[in-house]
Parts: structure tokens; sequence; C-alpha cells
């Protein structure tokens, strides 16, 4: 039985260890995935794209999709990691952003120079928050749905993907494509 890290304190808490691991060549991406991965068919994106990660990527997520995704990828490890980190809820998006900011110092760069991936769902209106601040602290390239919000209107989506270079969801093969085991 292997537990699984848990928390924003329990991840940073091993933070010099991962960078020590990435800086080695064991780990060579991160992937966040973070919100609900519901029971609606299309909301399997989430599960399918951990599914599809590298062998030697860890997954950053905060919300309920870990459920599913933790059982399938239970026991599996990225060196001495848990393939899984959790950061904790789907509104804990501080202890994400705190996560990805101790890793982009300890790598001399900022969050979109690291080699990092972010899936986020959007299922409810809290995510509309948690969307806002990563905007706000100029995080991009991330890829939100798999419905998007009412309000991203035809022209508020071209706005954010010209400034944000974010992208409503597709299939994780099409969206990180050349990122994957399988692409």
């Amino acid at each position: 039985y292997q537990r699984r890290v848990r928390g924003k304190d329990t991840v940073l808490s091993v933070a010099g260890a991962v960078v020590d691991a990435v800086k080695a060549g064991a780990v060579s991406r991160f992937y966040f995935i973070g919100g609900c991965d519901g029971t609606e068919g299309e909301r399997n994106y989430f599960t399918e794209l951990a599914q599809s990660v590298p062998a030697d990527a860890i997954i950053l997520t905060a919300g309920c999709a870990k459920f599913r995704m933790n059982r399938l990828l239970q026991g599996q490890t990225v060196g001495p990691f848990p393939k899984l980190l959790d950061a904790g809820q789907c509104n804990d998006i501080s202890g994400v952003i705190a996560i990805a900011g101790a890793l982009a110092d300890a790598f001399e760069t900022d969050v979109n120079g690291l080699p990092l991936e972010l899936a986020v769902s959007w299922l409810e209106q809290k995510a509309v928050a948690q969307l806002l601040t990563c905007l706000h602290l100029g995080i991009k390239g991330i890829h939100l749905g798999p419905n998007l919000p009412a309000f991203v209107t035809p022209n508020v989506l071209d706005v954010l993907v010209k400034t944000f270079d974010l992208a409503p969801t597709t299939t994780p093969e099409k969206d990180f494509a050349g990122k994957l085991m399988n692409a």
C-alpha cells in the first residue's frame, strides 16, 4: 500500500527532492489536472489524460477528479514519488499556485517556463474565481473544459486564447500532442 502525498504543505515538503529528480532526468513533466471528473461521458477527459501521461511525469491534482485517478494510478511511482500528488480540494487553487511558484523559484523561471501542463475542469461557479486568479497571475496555456462557462462567448474566448493561450479541451491526444505516452 502506498499513501498519496496530500495537501499543499505535504507536497511542498518534498519540493527539494522533486527538483533534484527533475534535474537528474527522473521526472520529465508535471500535469496539473484540477476540478471534477463527473459522471457524464465527456467528463472522462481528465481520467483519459491521467492514463496517458508519460511514465516519468508526475500528476499534481486538486479536486474530485483525483478519486478516479487514484484508483487507476494506485501504486504507480515516478522515482521515489507517487505518480499522483494531491494538493487538496478544487477550491484550494492557492495551494496549487504555491506549489507551482515554489517549483518556478527553484528552476529560476516563472510558472509559464516550467515543464507543466494545465488541464482544468469547468463544472461549478467557483471555477470562475480560480480561473480568474490564474489569469490575473499571468498563468498561460490552460486547457479548460469539457464545457466552457456560459459567459465565454466567442468574442471572450478569442481574447482568452490570444492573451492567455487558453484552449477549450478536445481530446487529451490533441490538446497535449507530443507530450503524452501514446502521442
